[in-house]
This record gives structure tokens, C-alpha cells and sequence, in this order.
């Protein structure tokens, strides 16, 4: 089991790379997270969801993602509150005091999901949240030291150098957890090193000496991580500028399936802006992605907030394009309904106009893997829906894409103006070009499926050349 110092730490390109590295060797290896807390979610093969993070370390095991991957998943929807789903499942929406009561509950179904992985596979590599630091949340614990101690797993605990203070990160950890829960630590890494590594030889051997822990290595910063779906929406930057046709995208405050925006970022031909709040979206921007949302209501707000509702008008006005993915398909029409308050205080909010569709909240949760056929260029597209709410109205007998014949999404009477619940529509390779081609991006080829699994090689070169591969193999033989 990894876990971290700290949130951030990457823990998850880290197991994303072990897991990799280890399918190499010929083993049969899947990844496993006890709980998780992230906007960023996958539909799995037996019809639930988990993040994204372990669907990523999945492919890095060659298997197709399942619920047990990460039998708790956390779905932020205000400050306090999220949507807590369990082996793939919404059971609850909780407030955070409220999760805490629920928490001595989910220690099983954890147990029961481990022990299939377990029984089904050589190897599976835990990946910890947040840190076992937090020893006030240590009662009742299922994402670290708590996981660790019920299912009997040797712990590596990785420190984050380029924060700052990671000899304190790791040296304190030991010094404020349980003895017997330090007991299950066997190994240290360090990761995101900047430079010669060799100028840490000092601290390295002092973390060892002050913790008695073996040391599996100095990871540096791997170059090519932006290439890979990010874990946490503050990870989200703009692609590297190409001088290419502008596209922006709306940084909501709870931003979900954000990486719907990952193969348009590693296009050649398109400028991606991440429009953050007080920013104006910029006047050259040719196509304007409203993303999804778990909180599409409060969303709503955040975005008249920032001025984007007026700053949207004007970029039609002059001509541009607007997809609304999702929840931002929703936020396009002209109301979303939320009668039950499953999302926040029950009500109706005014949405911004640019479709004649309406939208109702209910309970029941739509998740699904879709092929669809996207209505203007002809092209198929693979993806999958995972919302709550029914989206009706005029705008939908000009669908963005039909489903086994069925219409899927809308479209205003200019063309210009399109929403549609399908995420991922974008790693389609053909699709995608199509659909840039229409806003002047010339075809560049790329197959960004293949970029990915390069990217996970690569990755996994990056930790065979700087981590202890085989010793952190022996501590996961050898057990606790």
C-alpha cells in the first residue's frame, strides 16, 4: 500500500506506474483504493462508478476498471456535503459529520472488495488518501492506516520533496501515528525531485536513520505526467500554447470528468484555455466547453459570478461555438429543476437560455457506456453518461448525436449552441478531428488512446530506473 505524506503527493501516477511496471514482469496486478474523494469518476464493466484515477491504473494493468477497484467513492457536491457511492453504488448524500457516523459502516464492503481483487490476482497495489498524518481522523479510518491494519498490508509512505520540508513530512508522520500502525511501514520514497538527486543523498539517509524505514528511492519529476488523466481538478492547466485555434473551457467550482478535456489538450492544433474564476473568457476563442458539474445549480451561480453568462452572450454574438457537456448541457437550457434537493435546497434556477430545453433532477442516476453517432460530421463516438436529471424540450429534435437511433442531446437552430450528457466524446479519435476540422483545426493524426499507454511505458521506464522494484515486491511478499 502507498500512501502519502500529504494530499497531492502523487500516489496516484505512482501506482498507476507500479502497476504498469509489474504487468511487465509478468504478473497479474490490479489496483485498489479504499476510499476516494474526487469529482473525476469512471463508469465501470458491471455497470457502477469509481475515480478515474483507478480506472487509469487499471488500464496500466491491462484489466478492464470494477467497482472494487474503489469500493468508497466521495463526490464533493457543496464545502460540507458530498454524494457517497459504495462498490459503485449512490447510498447517501452526507454532510461531513454525517460521513463520519456512516464510516464504521463501510469498513466491510471495503474488506469484501479487497478479498475478491486479492483472490483474483498475484499483486494488488493500495493506493492510500490524503495521510495517515491526520490522526484525528484516524478513528474509524478506511483510506489508510485503519485499511492497513483490518487487511494486514505493508505500508510505503512517499513524501513530496517539491513542497518543501519532506524530511519533516516523513520523520513527523513516524513521530504522531500509532506505534503499531508505524509497525506496517516498511519503505520510504521520495518523489518530485527537481535536479541531481544526488544532493539529497544527506536527507535520505537521515530519513532512514531517524525511521528505520529502507529507503526504495528518489523519484524525479516525471515530464510527461500532464499526459495522463490528473487526479484532482487543481491539477488542471492550459495545454502549452501552439499558436492553434483557441478553445476555452469554464473552470466551474465543482468541475466533474474533467479529463473529457485530456485529447483536446494534447492536440497540436488547439490553444486550451482554463478560464478560471475572474477571468474573462477570451474574445478569440473559437469554441467555449461549459464542462460538467456535481453541482449543477450551484454552478449556475458560480458562473454568473464570475460575469461568464454576459461574456458567453458576446461570444455568440461574434460568431463562436458553445458545448455544454453534461452538467454544463443542463446549465444551457433555460431551467434546471431540482424539486427533491438532491443536489443542494430543493428549487428551480434559471439557466442560461442558449438551448429550449429544460432539465429535472431525480434520484435515479444514469450510468452507462454509450456508442453514439455524432449527428454532424457522421462520426462514432465512444463514451458514457453517468448523471442524474432528464433533459426535454424543442432543441432535442436537433440532436447532438443519436444512441441505437435515439436522439442524445440538443442543438440550437443556428448550429452553434450544442449539449450533449456524453463525457469521453473527445478520445475518439475520428470524431475529434472531425468536429476540430469545423472550427479550422487542421487533422494532426493523433491516436490519443496510444499516447496514453506510451505514456504509462514511459512511466513505468521513469520508476525502473529510479525505485527499488524489486524490494518493494519483496515487502508485498513478505506481508506486514
Amino acid at each position: 500500500m502507498l500512501q502519502g505524506c500529504g494530499s497531492n503527493v502523487g500516489k496516484s501516477m505512482l501506482v498507476a506506474g507500479l502497476c504498469r511496471a509489474a504487468r511487465r514482469r509478468g504478473l497479474s496486478v490490479a489496483p485498489f483504493k479504499p476510499q476516494n474523494m474526487s469529482n473525476n469518476a469512471a463508469v465501470t464493466a458491471d455497470g457502477g462508478e469509481i475515480g478515474r484515477a483507478q480506472a487509469l491504473q487499471a488500464l496500466a494493468c491491462g484489466l478492464e476498471p470494477v467497482t472494487d477497484m474503489n469500493p468508497v467513492l466521495l463526490k464533493p457536491e457543496t464545502d460540507t456535503g458530498a454524494q457517497v457511492i459504495v462498490q459503485g453504488r449512490r447510498i447517501a448524500t452526507a454532510a461531513a459529520r454525517d460521513y463520519a457516523k456512516l464510516k464504521p459502516q463501510l469498513m466491510a464492503p471495503v474488506l469484501d472488495s479487497f478479498a475478491r481483487l486479492r483472490g483474483a490476482h498475484d499483486l494488488v497495489i493500495v493506493e492510500g488518501a490524503g495521510s495517515p498524518a491526520e490522526v484525528n481522523l484516524r478513528r474509524n479510518d478506511i483510506a489508510n492506516m485503519g485499511f492497513a491494519r483490518a487487511a494486514g498490508v505493508p505500508v510505503v509512505l512517499v513524501g513530496d520533496i517539491d513542497r518543501g520540508g519532506v524530511i519533516a513530512q516523513l520523520v513527523g508522520t513516524q513521530a504522531v501515528i500509532d506505534p503499531d500502525d508505524a509497525a506496517l511501514i516498511a519503505g520510504f520514497a521520495i518523489n518530485k525531485f527537481r535536479g541531481d538527486p544526488r544532493l539529497f543523498d544527506d536527507g535520505y539517509a537521515l530519513i532512514a536513520a531517524r525511521t528505520g524505514w529502507r529507503g526504495l528511492g528518489v523519484i524525479p519529476w516525471f515530464d510527461r505526467a500532464h499526459l495522463l488523466p490528473a487526479e484532482d481538478a487543481l491539477d488542471l492547466s492550459a495545454a502549452p500554447a501552439t499558436g492553434g485555434v483557441r478553445i476555452a473551457c469554464l473552470a466551474l467550482s465543482r468541475i466533474a470528468n474533467f479529463d473529457d478535456l485530456d485529447p483536446l489538450a494534447a492536440e497540436p492544433g488547439v490553444d486550451l484555455a482554463m478560464v478560471r474564476a475572474g477571468q474573462p473568457i477570451p474574445g478569440d476563442a473559437a469554441l467555449v466547453i461549459v464542462p460538467g458539474s456535481k453541482s449543477t445549480r450551484g454552478d449556475l451561480a458560480f458562473l454568473r459570478a464570475q460575469g461568464w453568462d454576459i461574456d458567453l452572450a458576446a461570444h455568440l454574438r461574434r460568431g463562436g461555438r458553445v458545448l455544454g457537456i453534461c452538467g454544463g448541457y443542463q446549465m444551457l437550457g433555460r431551467t434546471v429543476s431540482d424539486p427533491d434537493g438532491l443536489e443542494g435546497p430543493p428549487g428551480d434556477t434559471a439557466g442560461l437560455g442558449m438551448l429550449d430545453v429544460t432539465t429535472t433532477m431525480h434520484a435515479d442516476k444514469r450510468l452507462a457506456r454509450v456508442t453514439a453517432q455524432h449527428v454532424a460530421t457522421g462520426q462514432s463516438v465512444a463514451g458514457y453518461e453517468i448523471h442524474i436529471g432528464a433533459t426535454d424540450g424543442p432543441d432535442r429534435a436537433r440532436p447532438f448525436a443519436t444512441v441505437d437511433g435515439r436522439p442524445e442531446g440538443a442543438t440550437d437552430p443556428t448550429g452553434r449552441v450544442s449539449g450533449s450528457y456524453l463525457h469521453g466524446l473527445f478520445a475518439s479519435d475520428a470524431f475529434r478531428a472531425a468536429y476540430l476540422a469545423g472550427l479550422g483545426v487542421a487533422p494532426s493524426g493523433l491516436a490519443h488512446g496510444a499516447l496514453v499507454e506510451a505514456t504509462l511505458d514511459a512511466l513505468a521506464d521513469h520508476l525502473e530506473a529510479h525505485v527499488d522494484i524489486d524490494a518493494a515486491l519483496a515487502i508485498a511478499h513478505a506481508g506486514p
